[in-house]
């Protein structure tokens, strides 16, 4: 049973290549009409194309390996071919879904170790960017303090120029009252002295106009009137 089915499927599988040799002889004895038909119009060539098809088909029903086959299976040639048909297609099938099946891996690998590579470098790329925003964001906190110590620091500086100026301002007052205390108090030291020779001449002549007196008693007398007030003006300031 095992030698049976190892002998149809070696039959099934140059069955799978018997139906290219018919195509190909078809394409070569075609192609003298195909060069020819080139200057025909595209219905021609059409019917033409589907004849060929239909023939080829039609050669492969008939062929003795289909025939064969399909007497040892118990099948009709149509039937036969139709099966042999549908397992070729699906030979081709599996083999192109292996082919997918060994390649897709090694490209879904491939794009998947890209994306892999893409969201480390994103993720490191955002890392990076927060290292830096922490870093402005104490920048800023610091400037700000420092914005603070610099504002306090003025502002002890303008209270103490101001105090300076104030202390400064009350000094200068202080010493220009007192300036002028003692400025008023000569004039008024100078105006009392001028005002007792004055009254001391004054005496002098009321007294000169009553009396006969000679010059030297007037002078005398001029000496000790001016003795006497500067004595009596001495003992007023103290």
């Amino acid at each position: 049973m095992t030698m049976r089915a190892c002998v149809l499927l070696a039959l099934v599988l140059m069955l799978g290549v018997a139906p290219v040799v018919p195509l190909r002889a078809q394409a070569v004895a075609a192609s003298p009409s195909t060069a020819s038909g080139q200057k025909a119009e595209p219905q021609a060539n059409s019917a033409g194309k589907k004849k060929e098809a239909e023939e080829g088909t039609e050669a492969f029903k008939k062929s003795p390996m289909v025939i064969s086959l399909g007497r040892m299976m118990g099948m009709s040639p149509e039937t036969a071919s139709t099966v042999f048909t549908w397992f070729n297609f699906v030979i081709l099938a599996l083999a192109i879904l292996y082919a997918l099946a060994k390649a897709l891996p090694k490209t879904f690998r491939g794009r998947t170790q890209g994306i892999q590579k893409n969201l480390v470098e994103a993720r490191s790329a955002t890392e990076e960017a927060n290292a830096r925003l922490s870093g402005v964001e104490a920048r800023l906190a610091k400037l700000d303090g420092e914005i603070a110590a610099l504002k306090s620091e003025a502002e002890k500086d303008a209270a103490a120029d101001e105090a300076r100026i104030k202390a400064s301002v009350a000094d200068e007052r202080e010493r220009i009252a007192h300036a002028a205390e003692q400025e008023i108090a000569a004039a008024e030291a100078h105006a009392q002295r001028n005002l007792r020779e004055f009254a001391a001449k004054l005496a002098v002549e009321q007294a000169a106009s009553k009396l006969n007196i000679s010059d030297d008693d007037d002078s005398e007398i001029v000496r000790g009137f001016a003795a006497r007030l500067a004595a009596s003006g001495k003992g007023g300031s103290n």
